[in-house]
């Protein structure tokens, strides 16, 4: 007898459930995976024969994991069921009816298969002869990919998300067509054909579909948030409208939009499916309440989405497990995080902190402080800047500047043009430290390129010039070569290169910067089991793990959310879910950290830096704030108390307010915004009593009226516009102390004695309202406008209120 009594009530709903369509939305950390097992043991122990199941995942390892656990459960084998990948379903069957235009012989290409048709193809079309800019074929196989799992033309995409190859365009489709004709000609399908043929099978062959659905009468799928629309196309043919399919999933982590994945399968499978029941699972199992509360604020402004309230049982911890830190620049925010994990390996192993950030290159300068100080970590997502090859050409400039007898950068140089081999490079290198500069350009000839990079490292050499400016004159000069060496990604690389001159900026002595950069911990030994290592982690490769301590870096405009999703509003929600998938990894701390500047290269120099949206909405009253003052001394900020504000609720009754965080809380950043849909409704109590969806449900979704009450009081905004400007006040007493020389208190919000009426509020002709938040100097403002952070602006353009 299979025993359920160790499941939480929803859980066990959902595994005794009836026949008919069910969504179980797992919040992050709630038993997902439990919640399967339990549902297939207890189908089989009821009776239903195995081979009628259907388990649909995104990896092999998972649904082999899921069988294994329901075979223990029963004490015997799960014989029978099938379980596996999209991809796995669909070969299967097509394997036993191949496409007519197979004539009954298909093959599956790999990815070396793929790699030799399209380069078969381009020297058919001769597309991409001698031209170094056209992308390489696995950027070419990517983009084809993206464009048939996205369901989109090739051109939309290049449109989105690689303009700078859209001059290739014509010549990638040519090549995109001929790709299909080839795979055609030769009976071929590729990875991504695989779900496309299968659809197309089931809808001109209504004889298959149906033996289909006779053979799996019970249909589950793993991680349905992930799936894109020809998988959800799939299981509706498999299930029909009213089948036994139970989905698994959480659309506050639907954050693949980029593989093709859309979080519109899951929200609208109670449309696609009639008499849905819906299933929550609140209770988190992972972490503890106080990252909760900030994962619920977070889920509390989505524009769409199922509500749900995450609690958790675990004991409450006796010191603060949500601190936000504000250093004073992006500088000292990888000396303070590195000196918060020193503090953190104390009392938790490596192995269970994580650090985790929006893109890879954000991590620059945290993996220079971290081997500064002896502390291993591996990274995922992104390369680690010693290991990329645009960030070792540009140091091997630098280093060449600095010590003009080093061979191995010279050899990479030398590299760079075509034409020079390790044995011509160590003639040049003779020549060139023989000082014969006659000698050396009559050898270089053939490379003029070679002797512009020559001429470079000399120029440098001799001017001086601090680190911050060598490195910009290095990335300069570097750019065309990197644009030509990597045209499928350059633009990636190059904020990773735009970091590496921050970092610059902090140094006075070029060969201390390019000493600490070179000093690398070494690679791990293979018998390393990465215990005696933090981690490193974009928030993409970090979802479905946790640790007991997470640090999420760059909780900034700009950075997270990134520049990119400031556009359209579904890029922006996303968004919203990365942040949400981040914090919800933390079993025991949440640290944030948002820096008050970040350089710039521009202006050479720290430029103000806005919190991101996503922390201005999170409650003041459940964080622990620490503000950088100079010298690197920290001081706790006194917060005001937040039980005025009632927007978000908590398992245990609490409420919550809003921090309004350093440059203009809430209403300084309006992020693109579309109407409100929410897929449920109902208090707690009836949406935990309701199984089947009622004339009481809010569906079909509705806009929320404007006559609707409001999630917040008179008392709460003036409490927030207070908030607001002791922040204003106390980031232009900071620049007006840099500009004296001087320090303010080392309480932040006691010190700002600012006369916030001469700083109020503006109109520009063009950038519309914003807040004056100082006046740089007689006749000319900063002021912060809504969307477009800060701009300096002179009087004349200014309209002030």
């Amino acid at each position: 007898m299979l025993d359920i009594s160790s499941l939480n009530d929803a859980q066990r709903e959902a595994v005794t459930a009836p026949e008919g369509p069910m969504l179980v939305i797992a919040g992050a950390g709630s038993g997902k995976t439990r919640t399967i097992v339990y549902r297939l043991a207890w189908l089989a122990e009821h009776g239903l024969d195995p081979h009628s199941m259907l388990l649909l995942t995104f990896t092999r390892k998972a649904s082999q994991e899921m069988l294994q656990r329901a075979a223990q459960l029963l004490g015997s084998q799960l014989l029978g069921v099938q379980g596996g990948t999209f991809h796995s379903f669909a070969f299967s069957v097509l394997r036993r009816w191949a496409p007519e235009w197979t004539q009954g012989s298909l093959s599956v290409m790999d990815t070396a298969d793929s790699t030799a048709a399209i380069q078969a193809c381009k020297e058919n079309l001769k597309i991409g002869k001698g031209d170094r800019s056209f992308p390489r074929t696995q950027a070419v196989i990517g983009l084809l990919s993206k464009a048939r799992n996205k369901e989109m033309d090739l051109d939309q995409i290049l449109q989105r998300e690689a303009q700078h190859l859209l001059p290739h365009a014509a010549d990638l489709m040519r090549l995109s067509d001929a790709y299909r004709d080839y795979k055609r000609e030769h009976s071929l399908l590729d990875y991504d054909d695989l779900l496309f043929e299968l659809e197309q099978l089931f809808l001109t062959r209504q004889d298959i579909l149906e033996t289909m659905r006779m053979r799996f009468g019970q249909i589950m799928v793993d991680e349905y948030q992930d799936t894109n629309k020809v998988q959800a196309r799939l299981v509706r043919l498999l299930a029909g409208e009213s089948g036994n399919v139970m989905a698994v999933g959480d659309d506050a982590q639907s954050i693949y939009a980029f593989r093709g994945a859309t979080v519109h399968n899951i929200l609208e499978f109670p449309h696609q499916f009639r008499d849905t029941r819906i299933i929550r699972l609140e209770e988190n199992y992972r972490s503890v309440q106080p990252v909760l509360d900030i994962a619920n604020c977070l889920l509390a402004h989505t524009t769409e989405g199922y509500r749900k309230t995450l609690y958790s049982r675990r004991p409450l911890p006796e010191s603060p497990a949500v601190t936000l830190y504000r250093p004073m620049s992006d500088l000292s925010q990888a000396q303070l995080a590195a000196r918060r994990i020193e503090e953190l390996l104390e009392t938790i192993r490596p192995h269970e902190i994580a650090v985790l950030f929006r893109s890879g290159y954000q991590s620059y300068h945290l993996e220079l402080e971290l081997n500064k100080r002896g502390i291993a970590f591996r990274k995922y997502g992104g390369l680690r800047y010693a290991e990329a090859a645009h960030v070792k050409d540009v140091m091997a400039f630098a280093r060449l500047v600095s010590n003009p007898l080093d061979l191995p950068s010279f050899d990479r140089i030398a590299a760079l043009s075509k034409g020079i081999g390790p044995k011509t490079s160590r003639k040049l290198f003779d020549l060139a430290c023989g000082g014969d500069e006659t000698a050396l350009a009559k050898a270089c000839k053939r490379w003029p390129d070679f002797l512009e990079n020559m001429a470079l490292v000399a120029d440098l050499r001799m001017n001086g010039a601090r680190p911050a400016e060598i490195v910009n004159r290095i990335l300069e000069h570097y750019r065309p070569k990197m644009e030509e060496l990597f045209p499928d990604d350059w633009p990636r690389r190059l904020q990773g290169l735009e970091e590496m001159s921050t970092i610059a900026s902090s140094y006075e002595d070029l060969q201390l910067f390019v000493a600490d950069l070179s000093l690398d911990s070494p690679e791990e030994a293979p018998e390393d089991d990465g215990e005696t290592r933090i981690t490193l982690s974009t928030v993409h490769s970090s979802k479905g793990l946790e640790w007991q301590a997470v640090l999420i870096l760059d909780c900034v405009e700009d950075r997270f959310p990134s520049r990119h999703a400031l556009v359209r509003p579904e890029d922006f929600e996303e968004e919203r879910r990365l942040m949400y998938v981040a914090c919800t990894r933390a079993k025991d701390t949440l640290d944030l950290f948002v820096p008050m500047s970040l350089y710039s290269r521009s202006s050479g120099g720290q430029e103000p830096a806005t919190p991101s949206p996503f922390i201005r909405e999170l409650p003041s009253d459940k964080l622990e704030e620490i503000y950088e003052n100079y010298g690197g001394v920290l001081a706790r900020r006194k917060v005001q108390s937040a039980s005025a504000f009632s927007g978000m609720r908590s398992a245990f009754g609490a409420s919550g307010g809003s921090f309004a965080g350093g440059y203009g809380g809430p209403s300084a950043f309006q992020p693109p915004r579309k109407k409100e849909y929410h897929w449920d409704s109902g208090d707690d109590e009836s949406r935990e009593r309701r199984s089947f969806r009622t004339q009481d449900d809010d569906w079909p979704p509705r806009d929320r009226s404007e006559d609707e009450p409001r999630s917040h009081t008179y008392d709460e905004s003036r409490s927030r516009a207070q908030r607001e400007n002791a922040d204003d006040a106390y980031l232009a007493a900071v620049r007006s102390a840099l500009k004296a020389g001087r320090t303010v208190e080392d309480q932040p919000d006691a010190s700002p004695k600012a006369d916030y009426k001469k700083l109020g509020f503006c109109r520009h002709r063009i950038f519309g309202r914003g807040k004056i938040v100082e006046e740089v100097e007689p006749g000319k403002y900063r002021v912060n406008f809504p969307g477009l952070g800060l701009k300096v602006i002179l009087a004349d353009y200014l309209t002030l209120e």
